[in-house]
């Protein structure tokens, strides 16, 4: 399965960049400007969830066989902690387990003070690509 390029995903509509991608790290960044807030001025909760899972499923897709499978979000939840009117959040992945067929990752998000903004766990799907 080929691999769009960011720009022309969610990933560049959001303005999400990848920092660090390990085993054992995944690290990415996200401006809250008016493209990631809700109709109040606060970053959108949605918003903290896209972030969420996309450091979930790309420390995921870097652990997989890509040449065979596939990383797909299974689940995901969120506890919004706090709000943000502005800045940098950065969202930091460990995973929780590392399955043959799912794996689960805890994210923080935190602002720049590393508050922490939203707590996350995301469940990914490994399957099988269709040749």
């Amino acid at each position: 399965m080929e691999m769009e390029n960011f720009e022309e995903t969610i990933l560049g509509t959001l303005g999400i960049e990848l920092v660090e991608l390990t085993a054992d790290r995944v690290t990415a960044t996200m401006p809250v400007h008016s493209k990631t807030h809700q109709p109040y001025g606060l970053l959108h909760g949605g918003a903290s969830v896209v972030l969420a899972e996309t450091v979930a499923s790309m420390g995921t897709w870097n652990l997989i066989d890509l040449e065979h499978e596939a990383a797909v979000g299974l689940e995901i939840n969120a506890n919004h902690i706090r709000g943000k009117r502005d800045g940098i959040v950065t969202a930091v992945g460990t995973p929780l387990h590392k399955g043959r067929s799912t794996m689960v990752w805890d994210i923080k998000i935190v602002d720049e003070e590393k508050k922490l903004i939203c707590a996350s766990r995301c469940t990914v799907a490994i399957i099988k690509i269709k040749k």
